[in-house]
Order: C-alpha cells, then structure tokens, then sequence
C-alpha cells in the first residue's frame, strides 16, 4: 500500500490522543462508539438517518462515498483496499465484479 495513503480519521481516540468529545463528523462518533470498522459493518446501514443526510448532500462525491461503502459490504475490506490502493483522493473508480459473458 501507498505511504501517503489516508491512515484512517478515528487515529487517535481510542488511545486517548484525541477526544471523541471534540469530533464533528456524526460518522466518526457513530461508529467510534459502536466499535465498527466503518458504517458498512452498521446493521442500521440502510435506515441510518446520519447516512441518508449525509448521501442527500448535492455533489459527485456524496454518490461516490456511498458506492465505496455499497462495495464493502458486498465485496470486503480487502477488496476495497486493493482497489483504493490507487486512487489519488478520498474516492475513486470501483472495480466491477460482474463478468460479461
């Protein structure tokens, strides 16, 4: 993997470098004190109303977050990460699985 990749936006709080108290991202807090790796290990995935606010937002980014996460959940970390590997900012092009026949 890539040294200048992004190492993650919970580093720090749970060795008590940072405080949760002070984190704005209502993602991060869920899923800090829920103990998931990401919303995509959420069980209220698809009803979560952090999510849907945050998928409603205008912008091509908002689409493409969701599609990382939609990716996770059917494909797996490490499949993402190898397609993350990649990119050059927070989203990129997802690899298909689907086969042409």
């Amino acid at each position: 993997m890539k040294e200048n990749l992004c190492k993650g936006c919970k580093i720090g709080y749970q060795t008590g470098e940072r405080e949760i108290s002070k984190a704005k991202c209502k993602m991060k807090v869920c899923c800090i004190q829920k103990k998931l790796v990401s919303c995509a290990d959420c069980s209220e995935f698809g009803t979560c109303d952090i999510l849907q606010n945050f998928y409603s937002k205008n912008g091509y980014k908002y689409k493409k977050y969701k599609e990382s996460l939609d990716y996770i959940r059917s494909s797996g970390y490490e499949k993402f990460l190898e397609t993350a590997n990649n990119w050059t900012k927070q989203y990129g092009k997802i690899k298909s699985e689907r086969t042409e026949t």
